[in-house]
């Protein structure tokens, strides 16, 4: 069948009249202006608010919710000229909604303005966005490069199950070593290179630009997980292919939506679509409408969200350094990576909303979380991220809990480094008092080593 050449920036600005005829140049010109409102703007911020904006059915300034599971044609003959791809969502033809459905690519357009991509779609969770990228641009026999520090999850995944389920391998490399990350990939076998932008949990910053520019020396598409950095930094603007979210972190900030996205070229969001071949589309990770109107409405003031977490993250993070405890975060200019960070990252948003703090042993990691839940009320203990809540957990023993010790070493994961993601919720100076007087109990009871 014919590739159906659907952008994630839909272009269709009106309903679907009664017959089959368009004009033709109005759909290119529309589709030229919404590409070059999508890559021209340096701020996320600017390029959300140069996207296509969708009305309400009845003319609401919010979108409708397109709750169907099947869509109609005028014409039988039409169903048979959508299957070969003749027709599609780019002229406003939809067939059926675990393929594509139009409030789902509203969000994915507003996903690909976010990261400067030409197109986006998105899926039912941040590691469905991840597996169906990786089968899409893998087959068996295939070969990954891959950061020795990712996400646990996502490390199961290439370390277990895509040897097991598909015969493709990876080799785990520190992408801070840019020869092994050169002699790692084998030319001609190794099809993508991938890594977060800011990894999880150590809070590494990946050189994308030359990441990426070896990679394309040898052919290798890059892919980056880039959630802990939704507006701080975008890494196709950096060079790389493809970048992955957990929209479930800083992008939804409400911890009650789980949901993923891929976002880059046209070409890729076509071929995961694909009826026949596509992984988004056989495999089934389908976002539902509702949760994507949700989402919409939610990314608008995504800019400022993340301005507070990262505001409050870097002052947090300075003070407690100051009290001697041994804080990891790229704003402080003693990370290893903190001018690297400075020379890419969007202006104005800052270093990240997380932070870490080594206490070096799990169990002084797990007093100071009580102290910090139990006894000032400064956050939760609980995994995740991008809440308006300060949420705190020891990495490796939860979500870098299926690296085993080996790994977890090679990653640097100590087992006492508590991940904390600062949340905005209260005054800042509310909310360090009882940061203060958690670190005071523990220096009081002589379980706080400084450094």
């Amino acid at each position: 069948m014919a590739e159906t050449k659907i952008p994630g920036l839909a272009i269709s600005d009106k309903k679907r009249a009664g017959s089959d005829d368009f004009d033709g140049d109005n759909i290119i010109s529309a589709k030229k202006q919404m590409l070059s409102a999508a890559s021209t703007w340096d701020d996320p911020a600017a390029a959300l608010a140069a996207a296509r904006h969708e009305f309400g059915e009845h003319g609401g300034v919010n979108m409708s919710i397109e709750a169907s599971a099947t869509f109609t044609v005028m014409e039988p003959e039409t169903l048979s000229r959508m299957f070969t791809g003749e027709l599609g969502p780019d002229r406003d033809f939809f067939i059926y909604s675990r393929h594509f459905n139009p409030t789902v690519l509203n969000l994915s357009r507003q996903m690909a303005a976010l990261e400067g991509t030409e197109a986006a779609y998105c899926t039912s969770s941040g590691m469905a966005a991840i597996s169906s990228v990786l089968l899409q641009l893998l087959s068996s026999g295939g070969h990954v490069v891959a950061s020795t520090v990712l996400y646990g999850g996502t490390h199961a995944l290439l370390t277990h199950f895509l040897p097991r389920a598909c015969n493709i391998k990876t080799t785990f490399v520190d992408m801070n070593d840019l020869e092994s990350v050169r002699n790692a990939i084998v030319q001609g076998r190794t099809k993508v290179l991938y890594f977060e932008s800011i990894s999880n949990p150590t809070l590494s910053v990946a050189n994308i630009p030359e990441l990426s520019r070896i990679a394309h020396e040898k052919g290798v598409k890059v892919v980056v997980d880039n959630t802990f950095a939704p507006m701080v930094l975008s890494p196709a603007r950096l060079g790389a292919d493809v970048v992955i979210h957990s929209i479930s972190k800083f992008i939804s900030g409400g911890a009650d939506i789980i949901a993923g996205a891929v976002c880059g070229p046209a070409s890729l969001v076509n071929s995961m679509m694909d009826l026949h071949q596509g992984t988004l589309m056989l495999l089934g990770p389908t976002m539902n409408p509702k949760i994507a109107f949700e989402l919409s409405e939610r990314i608008p003031h995504l800019s400022l969200r993340m301005k507070e977490h990262c505001h409050r993250a870097l002052v947090f993070a300075t003070r407690m350094k100051k009290l001697g405890l041994k804080v990891i975060y790229p704003g402080l200019e003693d990370h290893p990576h903190h001018t690297l960070l400075k020379s890419f990252a969007n202006k104005d948003y800052g270093y990240g909303g997380l932070l870490c703090i080594d206490m070096e042993t799990e169990e002084r990691a797990n007093r100071l979380m009580h102290h910090l839940q139990n006894s000032t009320q400064f956050g939760f203990l609980a995994v995740s991220l991008g809440y308006y809540e300060t949420l705190m957990s020891c990495s490796g023993s939860s979500t870098s809990s299926e690296m085993n010790d080996e790994e977890k070493a090679l990653a640097r994961i100590s087992p006492g480094l508590v991940r904390m993601s600062v949340g905005y919720l209260g005054t800042l100076e509310q909310r360090w008092s009882q940061l203060e007087k958690a670190i005071s109990r523990m220096q009081d009871s002589g379980s706080l080593n400084k450094y």
